[in-house]
């Protein structure tokens, strides 16, 4: 038997060579956030499993199948969070801040669940999401949606495409229900082994199926979208004109009911073809009764989560970076005296010019093997510290990608030299 001890399988390690990405990405959801108004909320990563049973609903593959659950020593059952809304309203009810007013939050972390682990879906991934509570009208729906079409463009991304539906009211929703369940039921030979399931518990589950062999079955079922309640239905043309007015270009999907029970009126959904089966890398919509459901006041909500291991890997496919790297600096010394005063020239450094990466050699090598690995750091220059710049107080300033000859100077000089970029 191997004892070699390895990473639970759907659960990865982010790699220092890969952490750079995903802090300039995460950074970037979060500078553009605040923009926005939004402030950020952390909930713990387990909570109670009604929790989930309340929010999510029984009858959903996420609560019957995906859920990391087990009995705490006292016999509560807890559960890893699968997603975030749900933890995010238990906070709002249990310290009563939607009495405060409008709260716009946003969180960042990872969600569980038991899952066949693929590209662009795992156990443990991370999503950054922002909720909205205490607003029903579509005005806020559309800002949120202009605010991921700005991440997109500050992202450099391309080949995004938005998908709008509604879901009308709980009443309009069960008596579609009812349609739903008569529709298929005539053609029950034709369901697949997901769908037969889903016909008692989830019906509207039936129309997001990824089952090719239903599609035709799918496309001539009755469309919740004729069957509206009349507020939902001039709610839904409202956020339209909202996103006609920000130019923002969307398409009406009607089997775009999203997989969790909280949802109605305004859903969406941001996907690419550039990630194959796994498209989806933004997603939401309204959850009116949710609060209400949980043992809150009522109260109007609407909200989204981004997938970040997504957005990597479409921002890897597609090429892109994020931002421009700071300047970054290493620190070459020779001799016990070199090495004292590195650290102080090293620390004055890092004050003058708070946004310069600086490696202080550390390996006390030669000269030879450190800029061996002043070259594997990347840097752009090297400080050169030795006998001959001690004694005349200063620094020998190389650079390293071909930007001009090695100069001497004192450190004050060396700080506006770098200053000037």
């Amino acid at each position: 038997m191997s004892n070699k001890i390895n990473a639970i399988r759907g659960m990865n390690d982010i790699l220092p060579k890969d952490s750079t990405l995903w802090l300039s990405l995460e950074k970037t959801i979060i500078d553009l956030f605040m923009s926005y108004g939004f402030k950020n909320i952390r909930t713990p990563v387990v909570e109670k499993t009604d929790t989930f049973h309340r929010a999510i609903g029984q009858a959903t593959d996420i609560v019957e199948k995906e859920m990391y659950t087990w009995a705490d020593s006292n016999g509560d059952l807890l559960s890893l969070r699968p997603e975030n809304t749900a933890g995010v309203v238990r906070a709002m009810i249990e310290h009563n801040l939607p009495r405060e007013g409008i709260q716009k939050v946003f969180y960042q972390g990872a969600m569980f669940r038991h899952e066949r682990p693929q590209k662009g879906r795992y156990r443990q991934f991370h999503q950054i999401g922002a909720e909205v509570f205490g607003v029903d009208n579509a005005k806020i729906d559309a800002e949120l949606i202009a605010m991921t079409h700005t991440l997109w463009q500050n992202l450099g991304l391309k080949k995004v495409t938005l998908e709008i539906n509604t879901l009308g009211s709980a009443e309009a929703r069960v008596n579609y229900r009812t349609l739903l369940v008569d529709y298929f039921t005539q053609h029950k030979n034709q369901l697949d082994e997901d769908s037969t399931r889903r016909l008692k518990t989830n019906p509207l589950r039936i129309l997001d199926s990824k089952n090719e062999d239903l599609r035709g079955l799918i496309e001539a079922a009755p469309k919740l979208m004729d069957h509206l309640d009349e507020a939902s239905a001039k709610h839904f043309e409202s956020f339209k004109t909202y996103l006609d007015c920000l130019n923002i270009t969307y398409k009406i999907n009607t089997r775009l009911v999203r997989g969790l029970d909280y949802y109605n009126r305004t859903v969406f959904e941001w996907t690419t073809t550039d990630l194959g089966a796994q498209g989806t890398i933004c997603a939401g919509g309204r959850y009116d009764g949710l609060v209400e459901q949980m043992g809150g006041k009522p109260c109007p909500a609407i909200g989204f989560a981004l997938g970040v291991e997504r957005l990597i890997l479409l921002l890897q496919a597609q090429g892109l970076t994020i931002g421009t790297p700071p300047l970054s600096i290493y620190m070459v010394a020779l001799g016990d005296k070199a090495q004292l005063k590195s650290l102080q020239i090293a620390e004055q450094l890092r004050q003058a010019l708070p946004e310069i990466i600086l490696y202080n050699d550390i390996s006390l090598g030669s000269f030879k093997s450190q800029f061996k690995k002043a070259d594997k750091a990347e840097a752009d220059f090297a400080i050169i510290l030795g006998e001959e710049e001690l004694n005349n107080n200063e620094v020998a300033i190389k650079p390293l990608k071909n930007q001009g000859e090695q100069q001497q100077m004192s450190l004050e000089d060396a700080i506006q030299y770098f200053k000037k970029g």
